[in-house]
């Protein structure tokens, strides 16, 4: 079965220590270098996402941004 253009999905070990290995495709389609930082959302009932790179700025505005009206 063919994934959708542009949907993708990949497994990870969590080790002893807690971390995880980010499989090298998705490594190399998100641009993601040895010592970037990710930033990891997570929701009790719907799981944890790791948003690409540059939605980082929409991410913490949306969290941590002042509200509108103030």
């Amino acid at each position: 079965m063919e994934n959708p253009k542009g949907k993708y999905a990949w497994t990870a070990t969590v080790g002893e220590k807690g971390q995880i290995v980010i499989p090298k495709q998705a490594r190399e389609v998100f641009g993601i270098k040895p010592g970037d930082t990710l930033i990891l959302l997570g929701d009790e009932e719907r799981g944890i996402a790791i948003p690409p790179k540059a939605a980082f700025s929409a991410y913490f505005e949306m969290a941590f941004g002042e509200e509108q009206g103030k």
